[in-house]
């Protein structure tokens, strides 16, 4: 079984060494291995879920709501519709974080073109 240091992890998710400790202790991220000498070794189960994680805070996901997915994911397939049920609800919360952004958007290139047209006519 192929393995990972903290390390190679934290740099294949972006997330700190900090962070995947951090991750650890308040059981976001589960399951972590050890070497002999008591250092994390991280698997593929582990980096799947931290590619996920990475996804769900990118995205503005309540580190709450992080927990209770990962909590639902532990508990297995009986707990899959409870863990839709979070997708879904964060799904929602980012199309409307989508829908925010391109509103801002709108303004910046209306901005841009503002300033634009001023630059050429005051350069004519």
């Amino acid at each position: 079984m192929i393995s990972y240091s903290p390390a190679e992890v934290s740099q294949k998710t972006g997330f700190s060494i900090d962070t995947l400790r951090y991750y650890e202790k308040i059981g976001l991220l589960y399951d972590v291995g050890r070497t002999a000498g008591g250092r994390r070794r991280f698997d593929e189960n582990n980096l799947n879920l931290l590619r996920l994680l990475r996804c769900l805070r990118d995205t503005e996901m309540p580190i709450a709501d992080m927990l209770r997915f990962v909590q639902l994911l532990r508990a297995g397939d009986e707990r899959r519709r409870e863990r839709l049920a979070v997708l879904r609800e964060h799904d929602s919360r980012v199309e409307e974080q989508i829908a925010r952004l391109r509103e801002h958007q709108r303004l910046i290139r209306h901005k841009i073109e503002v300033y634009t047209a001023a630059e050429s006519t005051t350069c004519s």
